[in-house]
């Protein structure tokens, strides 16, 4: 009983850190490094011309399926330099879309927002509600009440 206490605290610490292979394999954190290894900008900056990016394995963060919310961040490196990757996202249905994806870099200078340059790559964005697409009530609207009565305490307002 107590190893088995340890080893899930074990756990539970690594998955919080990025280990157990859980929040690293998130959709978020898997679409977020597909585009910053790819990003042309992001190797322009981290790496160069014809450089490589390398994404760290190291993820930490939250990810709620309950309340469809995600941030997590990573660290990413090349020839010329390293940064830290934002990417925040949303949940809608059962489907995860990233809302925020920005590198930071260590050396300073601005971060730089990718968040358009993924939607552009992927032709699509973060899932947003469709009121045209939700099903109407079929639901008869209640009547309104027949007789409303507002009782005032005595005398005028006090002042």
């Amino acid at each position: 009983m107590r190893w088995t206490a340890i080893l899930s605290a074990g756990c539970l610490a690594l998955v919080v850190s990025g280990g157990c292979g859980r929040l690293t394999q998130h959709p978020i954190v898997v679409e977020a490094r597909e585009e910053i290894s790819r990003n042309p900008r992001v190797a322009e900056l981290l790496a160069g011309p014809g450089g490589r990016v390398e994404c760290d394995r190291k993820v930490t963060g939250r990810a709620n399926e309950t309340d469809g919310i995600a941030a997590v961040e990573f660290g990413a490196g090349g020839a010329k330099g390293r940064g830290t990757v934002i990417v925040e996202g949303r949940k809608l249905g059962r489907s995860w879309g990233i809302t925020r994806l920005e590198l930071r870099p260590e050396a300073g200078g601005s971060p730089l927002s990718l968040t358009a340059d993924l939607e552009a790559r992927t032709g699509t964005d973060t899932p947003k509600f469709d009121p045209a697409a939700a099903a109407p009530s079929t639901a008869p609207a209640p009547p309104p009440p027949a007789d409303i009565e507002i009782a005032l305490p005595p005398g005028g307002p006090a002042g």
